[in-house]
């Protein structure tokens, strides 16, 4: 069976746009929500977001691409230049008929696309329309393919492009496929990883009639507090994780540094509600199983959790469940913890920012905090990392998502049995 290895980690988030500022801040505990910026929020229910001070410029993209992309695939381009640097491959060595590109979105260009409504609208003033207003670039924006279009243009990948749009387990069910393309043969290396940049008007407003997210507006620092008693619905956030996903043996044979392994994922839908959740977590239980089984994870082998910790009530009750119910007694020892209490949620792009702190987390032997985490809730009874990070081993980890629709997704990264044997 071929293997996937993670060779390169990029990230843009909110309070970090590199991997390691990313870093620092997360296992510091500090959190980058604040009242929004980007458009006046005032009359919006929740009026807070995790926004991401973001230079495309320094990033390493152009005039011309800055030009033509949406927020979402400069994100996906600046995280991919970051990794594939990490990864240490030299591209012109590599064959790009066996370079594969899988990233993940939920809602795709959403800020372009109220740009250009707004103006060819004239504020909302004209119901018809004129196009004429419109970007060159709008129908770049409109279609969902341009985000892995444009990444496999900047890094001349002929191998298979796709975009996976699956709400908010989109990041680990892309870096899923890209795992599978690597097992099935169909490629070598895959850029894979999601983007998402939602915190624009017209999502916002989505969010506001459900109350799905914090009204904590008053208090934007502490808002998202999952598994807290107190917690109110999670907070808008946006940012792009991309990993380099390079074929074991090769990324050994050339000496690259291996963060650790895909050792196992799975998705399953729960067919119940388009936002509701079960309350057993029988469905996201059902992945966990399916992932450990792919990789011969045992219980007691999972050494953290980083948690989809969304910060409603439902879904945290929901994710409880599901560990208790895959993991049994052991679920009571491992170290858990919800990075959107920092970065907030940034829908379809969080599950490879996750996957990204996962990474690191192998890499580095530190589990990352839940921050605001300060009353316990009985239903919520695990060990979720309060507010101080953990230094401790981690040579398995484990990160579920749920998304609106019924998707849930569970992926295993490891440590490679070789390198455990040698101690690196």
């Amino acid at each position: 069976m071929r293997r996937s290895a993670i060779t390169g980690v990029g990230v843009v988030a909110p309070g970090g746009p590199t991997r390691e500022a990313f870093w620092e801040m997360i296992t510091a505990g500090r959190t980058a929500t604040r009242r929004i910026t980007f458009f006046d929020p005032e009359g919006f229910r929740s009026q807070i977001a995790a926004e991401c001070d973001f230079d495309p410029r320094a990033a390493g993209l152009d005039d011309q691409e800055i030009s033509r992309m949406d927020r979402s695939v400069q994100f996906a381009v600046a995280a991919a230049l970051e990794a594939v640097h990490d990864s240490g491959l030299t591209l012109e060595e590599v064959d790009r008929d066996r370079l594969g590109v899988t990233l993940g979105s939920a809602v795709g260009g959403t800020m372009q696309l109220e740009d250009d409504y707004v103006v060819v609208s004239n504020r909302g003033q004209k119901w018809l329309v004129d196009h004429e207003y419109a970007s060159p670039f709008l129908y770049h924006a409109l279609v969902p393919s341009t985000l892995a279009s444009e990444v496999a243009l900047r890094f001349g990948a002929h191998g298979p492009s796709v975009v996976i749009s699956t709400g908010c387990t989109s990041g680990i069910d892309g870096i899923g496929y890209g795992h599978q393309l690597i097992q099935d043969g169909e490629a070598d290396i895959v850029i894979s990883g999601a983007s998402e940049t939602g915190i624009s008007p017209i999502s916002m407003a989505c969010f506001d009639p459900i109350k799905a997210t914090s009204r904590r507006n008053d208090d934007a620092a502490h808002a998202s507090r999952p598994f807290d008693r107190d917690r109110d619905g999670f907070v808008m956030g946006e940012g792009a994780g991309v990993l380099v996903l390079e074929e074991f043996e090769s990324a050994r044979d050339r000496g690259a540094h291996i963060y650790c392994e895909v050792a196992g994922y799975a998705n399953r839908g729960n067919a119940y509600h388009m936002t509701g959740l079960r309350p057993d977590g029988a469905e996201m239980s059902e992945a966990i199983l399916d992932a450990m089984a792919q990789g011969s994870i045992r219980p007691e082998d999972i050494d953290y959790i980083n948690a989809h910790g969304s910060g409603t009530k439902q879904n945290d009750r929901h994710e409880t469940a599901a560990y208790k119910r895959s993991l049994g007694e052991r679920a009571y020892k491992i170290p858990i913890s919800s990075i959107k209490s920092m970065v907030g949620h940034s829908l379809g792009g969080i599950g490879a920012v996750e996957m990204a702190a996962c990474a690191l987390a192998i890499d580095r032997g530190v589990v990352p905090p839940t921050a605001n985490w300060e009353n316990p809730d009985p239903e919520c009874d695990l060990d979720y990392t309060p507010n101080e990070a953990r230094r401790t081993p981690v040579d398995v980890a484990l990160s579920t998502g749920s998304g609106f629709g019924g998707f849930q997704s569970a992926m295993l990264f490891a440590r490679p049995a070789e390198l455990q044997e040698v101690g690196t």
